[in-house]
């Protein structure tokens, strides 16, 4: 049973959030929402019927899915971060519902000053004089979860010094816990969700934001990255240093140089605009299908333009991983576009989805012919990579398929990295930078040493196959013979019926016990029966006011949701 109090401790400020959540939701238009899942437990009882649920904003001026993102921002830092986590899961989630979580906004005011001197010296144990040199207590960046602050070493170097909201942590935590037995709730409840599997999402989600949360771990995103792109002039990466950084405190080198969202072509004579795109483009490619880390959120903000058109990325909480094996179909579905075989496209799709289930796979062909036919030709000039991908995407979402979640991550990167560098030189064509990288594929792709090597796994998947097989038939041969193979059904999609035979059955009784304490107090109140208070029995008239408050309340629900 959800919401039950734990031994390990329910806190009344939990509850409290509870009502937060709740009251947010029906101030927003969501009352219908919270009855269903289960969640109006938390509204007090003489509040639920009383606002009707609306609000200002809930007028015809905002949509749904705005509505959804006002929520969302109001609840605060955890369920912004929710947001902005599934804004890149289309196969979840209604496409008009991922742009609208994507404008959610991630900048808040600043913690105060002292705080932040505080957390550092605690983190240190040692007083900040100590640690730095010189420490601006007025930040230059804020955002929903760390500020940054510049600073000086004793040794003159200029840094800057990402620190944790205070309590931060802590909130996000609670929020979690609160999130999840939503989400149970949700697919307990709400027809349909069992689908999207909200529970998963959190689990996801989870890991994601408690990396987010250590510090050590963007610390080590950075080196990573700074190892596999050691020696190359074109990319630098701000150092780390390890001796300032903690789970709440990190240390970086003060990267100097010029956000790439303020340099305009032909403003900047300084930067060479063509350079600075085909380099963004090809390092790209190089993380991507070389190294299998790519940066999850390339916007211009987070790209620094150094002396000598040096590109320096910043801000690595999120990054993509892509295994071995996902690299090598992506590099299939190019190959298959460029070659413009619909066949190898989508059996390098089917290969990359979790599941396979494709009902008519003759149909699928087809559409993945129609997506390599709009955008393949002979050469590579006017394709548009990033609506490839989003269309490809489309496809494998109407078809059911599942995708694994950096994928997703991945399309987001592509387009936000287009986008970016369209807007820095309109007429650049990011497929041109790529053809070198599509022909060393296919070089590979060809070459005898891959051919080998694909020969050498197909014989040794054969040979596990053969040497496994009879030891499998044996298990299921036996397993007959001792009866111990069992057939279960189950069924699904009944939970939201049940509820509602709930809410009815509770609704008859309701009835039959206000109606029954109204006629007995009537009777009481007829009979006199003592004590009397001007010649009524006040127990009848006590017992009859009561019972009609409880009809009134049961007549208020019964419109409020339209039904009579």
């Amino acid at each position: 049973m959800y919401f039950r109090k734990r031994k390990s401790g329910w806190r009344r400020h939990q509850y409290k959030r509870y009502q937060t959540v709740v009251g947010v939701l029906i101030r927003h238009g969501f009352f219908d929402f919270v009855d269903n899942s289960n969640l109006l437990r938390f509204v007090p009882f003489r509040h639920r019927y009383v606002s009707g649920g609306r609000s200002p904003e809930d007028d015809e001026k905002l949509s749904h899915w705005q509505r959804i993102r006002l929520v969302l921002e109001e609840l605060g830092p955890a369920y912004v971060k929710l947001g902005q986590f599934v804004s890149n899961r289309p196969d979840l989630l209604p496409q008009e519902l991922c742009v609208e979580l994507e404008s959610l906004l991630d900048e808040v005011p600043p913690f105060d000053n002292a705080q932040a001197v505080d957390i550092i010296e605690k983190e240190f144990n040692a007083p900040i004089s100590r640690i730095f040199k010189k420490f601006t207590e007025t930040p230059f960046s804020s955002a929903s979860i760390a500020q940054v602050h510049k600073a000086t070493l004793h040794d003159g170097t200029k840094v800057a010094v990402k620190i944790q909201r205070p309590g931060i942590k802590e909130v996000i935590e609670a929020d979690l816990e609160i999130m999840g037995e939503i989400a149970g709730l949700l697919e307990k409840y709400v027809s349909g969700m069992d689908v999207i599997n909200p529970a998963g999402i959190i689990e996801e989600f989870k890991i994601c934001i408690s990396e987010e949360l250590d510090f050590i771990n963007e610390a080590d995103n950075i080196e990573k990255f700074t190892r596999k792109f050691r020696g190359d002039k074109r990319v630098s990466f701000p150092k780390v240093y390890k001796e300032y950084a903690t789970t709440r405190v990190l240390t970086m080198e003060m990267v100097e140089g010029v956000s790439l969202a303020t340099i305009k072509e032909g403003g900047n004579p300084d930067y060479n605009l063509d350079l600075i795109a085909t380099t963004l483009s090809d390092l790209l490619m190089d993380q991507i299908f070389e190294h299998g880390y790519f940066h999850g959120d390339p916007h211009q903000g987070n790209i620094i333009i150094r002396e000598d058109n040096v590109i320096c990325f910043v801000d690595f909480g999120q990054i993509g991983i892509l295994s071995p094996r996902n690299r090598q179909i992506l590099r299939e579905i190019i190959i298959g576009l460029v070659q413009r075989d619909p066949r190898r496209v989508a059996n390098a799709t089917m290969k990359l989805s979790t599941n396979s289930e494709i009902i008519n796979r003759e149909q699928f062909e087809n559409k993945v012919f129609k997506i390599i036919d709009k955008y393949a030709g002979v050469t590579l000039h006017n394709l548009n990579l990033s609506r490839f991908f989003n269309d490809l995407f489309k496809l494998v979402i109407s078809s059911k398929l599942m995708i694994p979640p950096d994928l997703f991550l991945l399309g987001k990167a592509i387009t936000s990295l287009e986008g970016t560098l369209r807007k820095l030189k309109p007429d650049f064509n990011i497929i041109e930078h790529i053809e070198p990288f599509v022909r060393k594929m296919i070089l590979e792709n060809i070459s005898p040493y891959s051919i080998f090597k694909d020969v050498y796994a197909s014989l040794s998947d054969y040979s596990d196959l053969f040497r496994n097989l009879p030891g499998g038939l044996r298990d299921i041969l036996s397993q007959f013979k001792n009866r111990n193979i069992k057939i279960q059904f189950e069924h699904k999609g009944l939970e939201p019926m049940l509820h509602k035979h709930d809410q009815i059955s509770n609704r008859i009784a309701f009835s039959i016990i206000s109606s029954a304490m109204i006629i007995g107090s009537s009777l009481i109140m007829h009979a006199k029966i003592p004590p009397l208070v001007w010649g009524i029995s006040s127990l009848g008239l006590f017992t009859f006011v009561f019972s009609l408050l409880l009809g009134s309340f049961l007549l208020l629900s019964i419109l409020r949701h339209g039904r009579m």
